[in-house]
């Protein structure tokens, strides 16, 4: 069998997500052929920034998110609808053409708000074909974002995405459910660690509780923020800090002097490794990050207000809902959150949620689609 997987790099999580089923299925399905089709590569020719500025516009989104300025996201996503309403028959036909001459046994979307588009445009060609959209956020965020009225297979990570699928009119043949969000197979090995060892190679103390600082592949300047209040907090800890491709708030962070031991990491395919080192998470409450740490083992503090993603408030939900951790209004607030969460009672009943989620869902997937694809 031959997939097509469709993703983009708006954020890292699509990407992630569809090289870790590529590798999966790889072990498990060696005869399937699984091609990874970027869609923004794929539709550039319609792309309006990139037509003006050579810039695509996936870099404007993370552009961004590097900088914080996520403040009204939600007003901007019902004009990219429209944009993507507009672009439409261009870009059914530009995928229609992809595929007339190279045509999959099914495919596979990663991605948001294109899910219509994407399926006309394999229908176009191949009408028998099947479509199936992953949401690689917890849940949807309607409407047309994951989750639009039409003939196609779903896969959902949470029970909250599979009543949001049900609640649409798609019957539940047609919704799968997996244990959780698509996490790369780094995140279920087990090598040998000394743990004490690796924190003193990092110039960290060996028994002092370590959190971990990350805000995806874009880094933040949040961190900064993060970093002096936790300095001047009451918590005896340290703190790791992984910056992703900021290289801007990477340096600051170096150059700076803190009271708590602190080591700055940039972009790093390692997460698993120094989630291992660490205690606690801090982070953007994106559905990859929370659903890596609490893989981990490791509570979480993550921030919901008015900047804060639309597509990814309900993650915050989630948190709160499973006990795994604390939702702060503002990061301003993390020293006393801080403080709570490390309580020793309080931490337990945190970490032990955590624990209780056996999220096995890049090792699902091929099944799901071997039905899926059973059923033609």
């Amino acid at each position: 069998m031959r997939l097509d997987f469709i993703f983009f790099d708006a954020g890292g999580g699509h990407r992630a997500a569809a090289e870790a089923l590529r590798e999966v299925m790889a072990e498990q399905r060696p005869a399937w052929r699984v091609r990874l089709v970027n869609l923004q590569e794929t539709l550039d020719a319609l792309d309006p920034v990139y037509k003006i500025t050579r810039i695509r516009m996936q870099d404007v989104y993370n552009s961004m998110l590097r900088s914080g300025w996520t403040l009204g996201a939600g007003a901007i996503l019902p004009v990219l609808h429209g944009v993507v309403s507009l672009l439409h028959p261009r870009a059914v036909r530009l995928l229609a053409k992809l595929w007339s001459t190279d045509t999959p046994d099914l495919v596979l979307s990663l991605v948001p708000n294109f899910n219509r588009t994407i399926r006309e445009g394999i229908k176009t060609v191949a009408p028998n074909v099947p479509y199936v959209t992953l949401l690689t956020d917890i849940a949807d965020y309607p409407p047309h974002f994951w989750i639009e009225r039409q003939e196609q297979f779903f896969i959902c990570g949470s029970k909250r995405a599979v009543e949001q699928a049900r609640s649409l009119g798609h019957p539940p043949e047609r919704i799968f459910t997996t244990s959780g969000m698509v996490l790369h197979p780094r995140f279920y090995a087990q090598p040998e660690l000394d743990r004490a060892a690796e924190r003193r190679a990092l110039g960290l103390e060996a028994d002092r509780v370590t959190g971990l600082v990350l805000f995806g592949g874009q880094g933040s300047r949040k961190m900064i923020d993060i970093a002096e209040r936790l300095d001047d907090g009451k918590a005896a800890l340290q703190m790791i800090f992984i910056c992703g491709k900021n290289d801007k708030v990477a340096r600051e962070l170096r150059e700076r002097k803190f009271r708590v031991p602190i080591y700055v990491h940039g972009f790093t395919k390692e997460v698993p490794r120094f989630m291992r080192l660490s205690d606690f998470f801090i982070g953007k409450p994106g559905p990859g990050s929370i659903s890596e740490a609490l893989a981990m083992g490791l509570p979480v503090i993550v921030e919901n207000n008015s900047w804060t993603l639309p597509q990814e408030r309900y993650n915050t939900e989630f948190v709160t809902e499973i006990g795994a951790g604390l939702v702060v209004r503002n990061f301003s607030q993390i020293g006393g959150a801080v403080e709570r969460l490390l309580e020793p009672s309080a931490f337990a009943g945190y970490q032990a949620a955590a624990a209780a989620l056996n999220n096995r869902a890049v090792f699902e997937v091929a099944d799901i689609l071997e039905r899926i694809a059973a059923l033609r």
